[in-house]
């Protein structure tokens, strides 16, 4: 189930359960889709237990307002740690659901007999859970919505898009396959009609967006994973995969060996040490940029190309102070 059906499915139980009974025009009008939609997220409904009720003479529905969700039998310490993370990731993250989740967890809190809530309150004091903050303009909000509808009903979209590796800002017409969230940011795949080929475009570079009336199909085989063959991170560039091989000096060996920074990663620890880092990836921009990050902790051994490119941004880091 896709994350739009999911979304419409959530919106229709806020309707039904509203207090005022629904037809499946005003339930077509307020989703913004088909009725012959409507009434596959009915039975879609029904299929999953939920209760509704049908006035033939009136030709609406509604749930009974003594349904509610299954109580859920958690534990002390699952309650307590969904309320802790919920408390202490805090607003600002770029998480999504973030909202719906406090909210759940603050409903869960006022059940908690007294003596749980004095608990959370102690356990809340003693963790803080730091993560960097993103900056999610309300343009990229509003891309996101947009995308999102575009993806679930399979139509396309025209975007203005600030590019970074085309140095411009390039217009195409995008087929939203799917939507990814990575560290903290939201990313669309999907086929770019001047790059004629799946392309990763981040939400928030987005600066106008414009749905469009024609639709699209997936690919059969399209899959993310395959579609992002082992980039560093979100942006596989042409050509066979590069292995990789970075020495870190024993100041910073430590902090790179103990994270699973890549899937392909391999780490030889030397008797000074140091260790060389082995990866494998598709395309070195991205790499770059996490390697220029340890300064002089990091030497590129190969290959020859990621060399020249670290040279030249440490050149122009040069020539940026001798100015």
């Amino acid at each position: 189930m896709n994350l739009a059906k999911i979304q419409r499915l959530l919106k229709l139980l806020q309707l039904l359960q509203g207090g005022r009974p629904q037809n499946v025009n005003s339930m077509s009008e307020a989703c913004g889709v088909s009725r012959r939609t409507i009434f596959r997220d009915l039975e879609t409904l029904r299929a999953a237990g939920v209760p509704l009720a049908f006035d033939a003479e009136g030709g609406r529905f509604h749930i009974p307002e003594t349904y509610f969700l299954a109580p859920t039998n958690l534990s002390s310490e699952e309650a307590l740690s969904v309320m802790v993370l919920c408390h202490e990731l805090g607003d600002g993250t770029g998480l999504p659901y973030y909202s719906s989740a406090r909210r759940a967890a603050t409903k869960l809190e006022n059940s908690l007999p007294e003596h749980m809530k004095r608990q959370l309150r102690e356990i809340s004091n003693s963790v803080e859970i730091k993560l960097n903050p993103v900056n999610q303009p309300e343009e990229a909000q509003s891309a996101y919505q947009t995308l999102v509808d575009a993806s679930g009903n399979r139509r396309n979209v025209r975007i203005q898009y600030r590019s970074i590796f085309d140095g411009d800002v390039i217009q195409t017409k995008l087929s939203p396959y799917k939507l990814l969230f990575s560290r903290h940011s939201w990313y669309v795949i999907g086929r770019s009609s001047i790059h004629r080929a799946a392309r990763t475009f981040k939400v928030n570079r987005i600066e106008q967006i414009t749905p469009l009336d024609d639709t699209f199909e997936i690919p059969q085989n399209f899959q993310v994973d395959r579609f992002l063959r082992n980039a560093w991170h979100m942006i596989p560039e042409p050509g066979p995969d590069q292995q990789i091989v970075i020495r870190f000096d024993p100041l910073v060996a430590q902090n790179v060996a103990e994270v699973q920074w890549h899937k392909t990663q391999e780490v030889h620890w030397n008797d000074d040490g140091s260790i060389d880092y082995q990866v494998t990836v598709s395309g070195i921009r991205e790499i770059s940029w996490w390697i220029l990050g340890y300064g002089s902790r990091a030497k590129v051994l190969q290959p020859e190309s990621l060399k020249q490119l670290i040279v030249e941004h440490a050149r122009k880091i040069v020539e940026n102070y001798d100015a």
